[in-house]
């Protein structure tokens, strides 16, 4: 029988931000915990029972599927104090500003853990904390080019070419910051004690390139960038346009798989297995490979490769997988765990598969994302958390929630 997903009973305080520390949120609440995302109080509109047509505005931050929100003015004492009166109660907390910050609001770790010595404050930096660049302003961009990583990614004879921000806020970022806190967790069981956990995105991404950092010493990425095995040097690792003006991908790495491909480009018993290491010949047979793809449309070449091990496939682009059910684009969690899955998130039937996920999913399919606007849940969270109703245990005060006078913990 399914279980509730494996992070059910977890409680989350996400200061707002955006991309990596909301991302460690999503991955927390996708997988059962309740995450509650502390926003900017605004007078007169947050905590202030507005109609639709004057709600607060959305925050720019879409990962929030599964969280509530609520407001706070962290420049009050007040509002500070509401943070402190809710951190008994809690079990992580996700910290995205630069260093300092939540400290210079009397809120950093040695505070937080002297209230409750069994929390997890997570804390999300893209430069390291004890680095030189560590006072600076930066972006995924910057994080990735001082860890070596963005030095790998591009073609022959051109610049670095940055991965969107997929490489520094999401996978050396967010996601590293969310193992850190199940490790975290994982250690509090054992020996009920809290922690901080420092995730940046410099060591994330560095970390992430290890196999590649160590290749760099050997025959397989020991060329320029652009000139080695897997960074499109090699004919047989690389994309290719299509009649169509789409792409092929080609991966044939083992030989066995090269056999396959060449056989589907007619290209078979013409040599080519005996000479693929010889570098000399990559040019020639890259442009042989570029003129046969281009003889076929995509569609073509993928009646040619499917249900083979040519380890090539096509190029599919989002709104293929959106709208085309063959595609198999419907999004599924990261991992199954057959017993407790995580929560779905194609929207579908409850009684689905684990690997699909469980419950009903959510609206967007994870294709499109759905602004969270401050206070949104949230007062609807601290009833499910500890029975706090307003007027009662709190009341709002310049937009922002603060705790009753009378009230008691």
């Amino acid at each position: 029988m399914t279980g509730p997903p494996a992070l059910t009973g977890i409680r989350v305080l996400e200061f707002g931000g955006l991309a990596p520390g909301p991302f460690a949120g999503l991955l927390l609440a996708d997988n059962g915990a309740s995450v509650l995302r502390i926003d900017r109080a605004i007078p007169n509109l947050t905590h202030s029972n507005t109609t639709s047509q004057n709600l607060p505005p959305p925050t720019n931050d879409l990962l929030t599927r599964h969280k509530s929100s609520i407001a706070v003015d962290l420049k009050s004492a007040s509002g500070v104090e509401f943070i402190k009166s809710l951190i008994p109660h809690t079990d992580v907390v996700i910290d995205p500003f630069r260093p300092g910050i939540l400290e210079k609001l009397g809120l950093g770790p040695d505070v937080l853990l002297g209230i409750n010595p069994r929390i997890i404050i997570g804390r999300m930096t893209g430069f390291r904390r004890d680095g030189k660049y560590k006072d600076m302003a930066g972006h995924d961009i910057n994080y990735i080019a001082v860890s070596g990583a963005l030095a790998l990614l591009g073609r022959k004879g051109e610049k670095p070419i940055a991965p969107g921000n997929i490489l520094g806020d999401f996978a050396g970022g967010g996601a590293i910051l969310f193992q850190g806190i199940l490790l975290a967790l994982m250690a509090r069981e054992k020996n009920g004690k809290g922690q901080v956990v420092e995730a940046n995105m410099v060591d994330g991404a560095s970390y992430l390139a290890t196999f590649p950092r160590m290749m760099l010493k050997t025959p397989m990425w020991d060329q320029p960038r652009g000139e080695n095995v897997l960074d499109t040097g090699c004919p047989w690792y690389d994309t290719y346009e299509t009649k169509d003006g789409k792409y092929m991908s080609v991966g044939a790495l083992e030989p066995q798989f090269f056999a396959e491909l060449l056989k589907g480009l007619g290209l078979a018993g013409k040599g080519i297995e005996k000479s693929r290491f010889d570098r000399e010949t990559w040019p020639e047979l890259k442009g042989t490979l570029e003129r046969i793809f281009k003889g076929k449309t995509r569609k073509e070449w993928e009646m040619v490769f499917d249900k083979t091990d040519a380890c090539c496939t096509p190029v599919l682009e989002y709104w293929e997988l959106e709208t085309d059910p063959s595609r198999e684009g419907d999004q599924r969690p990261a991992v199954t765990l057959r017993e407790t899955p995580s929560l779905a998130v194609s929207q579908g039937s409850s009684s689905r598969d684990a690997s699909i996920g469980q419950g009903p999913g959510i609206g967007g399919g994870s294709y499109s994302g759905t602004a969270l606007y401050a206070g949104e849940g949230g007062e609807d969270t601290l009833n499910d958390w500890l029975g706090w109703k307003r007027g009662k245990d709190f009341e709002v005060e310049n937009g922002g929630l603060v705790r009753k006078a009378s009230s008691k913990l």
